[in-house]
């Protein structure tokens, strides 16, 4: 792909672009959509997405669950607990499933950018209104941009830093200002922006928890809340999207209603009792036996596994390097030795999982064989600062045969340990300069994955290691995960096959001291932070790939976590009284796709009563 030809418009289209006079003396192009990778899929007349049904019947209800607590509908700040109440707020721009990474006009109806990338208009549909019946105005945009940067989680400063200014320059007219080296994300970033309501939050503190209803301007409002309980969304019937072609076919839910449980297994035993009627099953284990249950031998609860193409990142346990005792690679490698994933997937995972080796798994970001010479050229600057293994050996996570007796590997940790200074004085592992003892703390806030944990732990006590789990609450894990207070967690780092200015959240230096952010780990390697400036300034599809390989087998060198597992398939089970297109989208579950079916939802009680 060219410089800069990400804003091209795939011949699939079969549409030309409009240019003004103005424009083609300055080189921009002005669209309907943005794609990173240079096709886009439906032209500017595109009447809705493949994957829906245009003519879904709207109305009745779906409920779902969540885990924990709440005590805010302020999902933009770092204070807090917010509910899930998705469909509220819009972005300027809207994402296809079915294409890696497009984006098609929300709010706003079209966009303008230079093929030097330095900016991008955002032109505003005059339609586009608040619940209140109020506009959305440029004045909202550039307030939401302000305010996110300055007073919202800290996420949004990492992700907009190349973003330098929101400008209005007409009442539905505004220009984002970019600095830096080029940054092909950066068009797309500014149209992620949440818009929010300048006049609201006015009168509302923005960087305050509130459990009042918030002034969305989405297909949903929030009609009912129970302060830790529930949240109730109900559907605009006079929303101003709804005819959108990004919007045609979606949000079909008259209502939506989502209760909180203490725990997975409460969760799951509400779920039988119909308390709920969609769960995506995250255990294995709960798979494979749990769902034998009455409801599901009469058919009125369907289960089913839906395969996907999405990259399926990093579930791994993370060690937290501002911790004294995990500042040494060596240590970190050695603990490695004591998941056994082989006995794990085949003892409490039924064999469904894949062992993850890659933070960009299940896509062709993952690093595999040998750095090519297109990755050797962004590593080889960095040579004298990597270990060897980065240009000699593909990383391969610690195997062992399965039978629980992992000898060979807790021999390997071993030795490790001792090179790093950790020798067994008294049964216990000590340091042989400090006498400190080696202790650990697996904190966790589900208490499914203590069956997981509880193994790990048994072979660290064989290394002498005084480890311990500990498993709190939602917000209290929370608030430790926050402000970096754990040993060890597990957690997840999700991936795009677009992987950009998210790095630096996850990795980069100046995350690491930054409370909130995801850079769990505490990594500060400057190898690791140029790689990063690397992905986000990549101008091709092949670079982007190359350069995203190279900080993988970086990132892998350094045992910085222990990789667990993947699987590449949703896991459903769902009361049976929902529609849904016959083709599913490749990049996402859809559920926003689905609807109510009037006859099966009627079905579906007559059969309930009848079984009592």
């Amino acid at each position: 792909m060219a410089r800069g030809s990400w804003w091209i418009v795939g011949a699939a289209c079969g549409a030309a672009l409009s240019v003004t006079v103005a424009a083609a003396q300055e080189n921009v192009r002005k669209s309907h959509a943005l794609s990173l990778f240079g096709d886009i899929k439906y032209g500017p007349d595109f009447k809705h997405f493949d994957y829906v049904n245009p003519d879904a019947p709207k109305g009745g209800t779906i409920r779902q669950f969540g885990i924990g607590s709440f005590d805010s509908l302020n999902p933009f700040i770092l204070k807090g607990r917010a509910a899930a109440i998705g469909g509220v707020f819009e972005t300027l721009m809207s994402r296809s499933l079915d294409e890696a990474s497009t984006v098609y006009g929300q709010i706003a109806e079209s966009v303008e950018t230079p093929t030097d990338l330095t900016w991008v208009i955002y032109n505003l549909r005059p339609e586009a209104r608040w619940h209140d019946g109020t506009p959305v105005t440029a004045d909202d945009v550039v307030f939401s941009f302000d305010i996110l940067k300055a007073k919202g989680h800290p996420h949004y400063r990492f992700y907009y830093a190349n973003v330098t200014q929101a400008e209005k320059l007409g009442e539905r007219r505004v220009k984002f200002h970019f600095e830096g080296k080029l940054n092909r994300e950066l068009p797309q970033i500014a149209g992620e922006l949440p818009v929010l309501s300048k006049a609201y939050y006015t009168r509302v503190n923005f960087d305050e928890t509130s459990l009042e209803p918030p002034l969305g301007s989405g297909p949903y409002r929030v009609k009912a809340v129970d302060a830790g309980r529930s949240v109730t969304l109900e559907r605009v019937s006079d929303y101003w999207g709804r005819d959108l072609p990004v919007n045609r076919g979606q949000h079909n839910f008259g209502t939506i209603r989502i209760d909180y449980y203490r725990d997975q297994t409460v969760a799951l035993e509400a779920f039988k009792a119909h308390e709920y009627d969609f769960r995506a099953e995250n255990s294995a284990r709960n798979w494979a036996t749990a769902y034998d249950f009455p409801a599901k031998q009469r058919g009125v609860v369907k289960t089913e596994e839906i395969r996907h193409q999405n990259p399926t990142g990093m579930q791994a346990f993370v060690f937290n390097t501002r911790r004294e005792q995990f500042q040494d690679r060596r240590v970190r490698e050695a603990l490695a030795h004591t998941f056994d994933f082989e006995w794990s997937n085949r003892n409490l995972f039924f064999g469904q999982y894949v062992r993850t080796a890659s933070y960009f798994s299940n896509s062709e970001l993952a690093a595999t064989g040998l750095p090519d010479a297109q990755e050797l050229r962004y590593l080889e600057p960095h040579r004298k600062d990597l270990l060897a293994e980065v240009f000699t050996r593909e990383f391969r996570a610690p195997v062992t045969d399965g039978s629980g007796n992992n000898r060979e590997g807790l021999r390997r940790a071993t030795q490790l340990l001792k090179d790093a200074g950790w020798e067994i004085k008294d049964k216990v592992l000590t340091n042989t300069k400090s006498g400190r003892v080696f202790e650990v703390e697996f904190l966790l806030a589900d208490p499914q994955f203590e069956r997981i944990v509880l193994p790990v732990v048994q072979n660290m006590e064989r290394l002498g290691v005084k480890a311990r789990v500990r498993t709190v609450d939602t917000a209290q894990y929370q608030r430790r995960e926050d402000e970096f207070d754990f040993d060890i967690v597990i957690t997840t780092f999700a991936q795009s096959l677009s992987p950009g200015n998210e790095q630096r959240d996850f990795w980069g230096s100046k995350a690491a001291d930054e409370k909130g952010s995801r850079n769990l780990a505490g990594i500060k390697l400057a190898a690791v932070d140029d790689l990063i400036e690397k992905i986000i300034e990549a101008p091709d599809r092949q670079q982007l790939i190359a350069v995203t390989r190279a900080l993988d087998r970086v990132l892998l060198s350094q045992h910085f976590v222990i990789p667990q597992f993947h699987i590449q398939s949703y896991r459903l089970a769902y009361w049976d009284k929902f529609g849904r297109p016959v083709a599913p989208p490749k990049y996402g579950l859809g559920l926003g796709s689905w609807w109510i079916d009037p006859a099966k939802d009627a079905s579906l009680e007559q059969r309930k009563q009848a079984a009592r």
